[in-house]
């Protein structure tokens, strides 16, 4: 049983007092008695009950029927009519106040009982379903979409304020319109009206679309006028009953405005970003180009130099001339090699590939940059496995590979104040790969720098393009292999390469 703190109202004082020797047995708690209406309603605002037992006939001018529904209007505390009185007249106007029970005099003792523990759980219930209906109403005012329910009959009963902004309807002025009124859509691409999509659900069923977008006019708005309003996409669901029974509808829209601003801005930047990942490819490219041509370009110009000198003597020794000219010629050749190499790193294609052997390779590279590394008073050791395993490859782009870390070096050790200067390559092969190590003893590198040394454009020497170390990764990478950079033990730097190899030769 529910305790209950409960006023009485009734003019006859024995009447009154045998209910709160009855209420008090029930236990629950009588907060006060009154014998009028006026003072009825004074004390259910001071005291709060929890329920009150209303006589119809009172002292004073106000009778318990006006009282209760002062009672019910202010604060919404259940009323339990007590009258000997049941004519039509006085129940219909007692209907009015939304009782939740009524009792006829004389009562037994039960009959109270059970009309008090009925009236408890009714306003329990209803307090619930009002505080549900609260949260909900709350929930669908806070979204940002709009929401519209409609009746059985397809005509509004409820809006949420994103509606209201988007329709320019007030949920006061929709309340009881047709759905098709207040919400007005167009076609987006035609301009011809459209049904409104809650019908199309009822009508069509499963076969219904999930959704549509359309144009929703202003209120007041033209059909047939030049496009105006905002694009929304649509949702609509049938409310059915616990019996199956359709007795409704909700429609949900938002504005597609702000999305399709947005795709728009995106769209535009992804344009931009691509034409600036163009043109930074191009950059790149062309310093590549810079850099890796650079190399043959100055022996042509040393040879034609020494060709020039060898033209110049009164009886010039014509084979001597002929070894220069065949020089540069080959190193033409060798800038044009390079130059398509580079096109095929930029996109990801061997020019020519097949099978090479790296420590014959490497020795070739070490030939070609024989000069530098005798006017920077370099040592050269070498530990190069002969023979195979072989790598699969374009031989061009891999001499590039290892020319550009024989340079690297070479201008690492380029500091006069130097007590050493001393380039070691080991090549060698383990479990199906082959390495290749390149040290040297210069100022060495800060563990830190490792990443930043491989990007392109990245350089810590002034006349640097910085392009070696990023043309030398993407060679390894584009024959599935792998190129590391460390400081030296004992100083200087190491760059290591590893690429797969055949496993049983060529």
């Amino acid at each position: 049983m529910i305790a209950a703190r409960i006023l009485i109202v009734e003019d006859d004082r024995i009447v009154a007092r045998d209910i709160q020797h009855q209420l008090s047995r029930m236990g629950h708690v009588v907060v006060g008695m009154s014998a009028s209406g006026e003072d009825a309603v004074r004390m259910a605002c001071s005291q709060q009950p929890d329920l009150v037992l209303m006589d119809i006939r009172l002292e004073g001018e106000m009778d318990g029927i006006e009282a209760a529904r002062r009672i019910r209007d202010a604060h919404r505390i259940p009323i339990v009519f007590l009258t000997a009185y049941a004519n039509d007249e006085v129940v219909h106007r007692a209907s009015l106040t939304e009782p939740f029970g009524y009792l006829l005099k004389p009562f037994e003792e039960p009959q109270m009982r059970t009309v008090i523990q009925m009236a408890l759980y009714k306003h329990a219930s209803d307090t619930r379903l009002r505080l549900s209906e609260r949260r909900y109403a709350a929930t669908l005012a806070s979204i940002r979409d709009g929401v519209i329910l409609c009746n059985r009959d397809g005509r509004v009963d409820f809006m949420n304020r994103a509606a209201e902004t988007m329709t320019g309807w007030t949920a006061a002025e929709a309340a009881g319109q047709p759905l098709s009124a207040v919400f007005v859509v167009v076609d987006e691409e035609t301009q011809q009206p459209l049904e409104d999509f809650s019908a199309v659900v009822l009508r069509s069923g499963d076969f219904a679309p999930p959704e549509r977008q359309s144009r929703l006019l202003p209120r007041g708005g033209d059909a047939g006028a030049l496009p105006a309003g905002i694009v929304v996409e649509e949702r609509c669901s049938a409310i059915i009953d616990d019996r199956g029974d359709f007795v409704g509808s909700i429609l949900v829209f938002r504005d597609l405005t702000q999305r399709r601003r947005i795709a728009e801005a995106l769209r535009t930047a992804q344009a931009d970003l691509a034409h600036i990942g163009r043109l930074t490819m191009m950059g790149e490219l062309a310093a590549a180009v810079a850099h890796e041509v650079n190399q043959p370009l100055m022996a042509i110009v040393t040879n034609a130099g020494t060709c020039l000198q060898h033209l110049s003597q009164p009886q010039p020794d014509l084979d001597k001339t002929r070894m220069v000219v065949e020089r540069i010629v080959r190193d033409a050749q060798r800038a044009g090699d390079v130059v398509r190499s580079i096109r095929a790193l930029a996109r990801r294609t061997p020019v020519d590939p097949g099978w090479v052997d790296i420590s014959a390779l490497t020795a070739d590279t070490l030939e070609l940059v024989r000069a530098e590394l005798r006017r920077a008073r370099i040592t050269v050791e070498t530990d190069l496995q002969a023979g195979p395993p072989w790598v699969h490859g374009d031989r061009v782009q891999l001499q590039q590979l290892v020319l550009n870390l024989v340079m690297n070096a070479i201008e690492a050790m380029s500091a006069d104040d130097l007590p050493e200067r001393r380039l070691r390559i080991v090549t060698g092969s383990d479990d199906g790969w082959l390495r290749v190590r390149v040290e040297d003893s210069g100022p060495g590198i800060v563990e830190t720098d490792i990443d930043a040394i491989f990007r392109a454009l990245y350089t810590t020497k002034p006349d640097g393009l910085g392009m070696g170390l990023s043309i030398s990764r993407s060679i390894v990478e584009l024959h599935g292999g792998r190129l590391t950079a460390a400081p030296g033990t004992s100083g200087g730097s190491v760059f290591e390469f590893v690429l797969p190899v055949s496993p049983g030769g060529k």
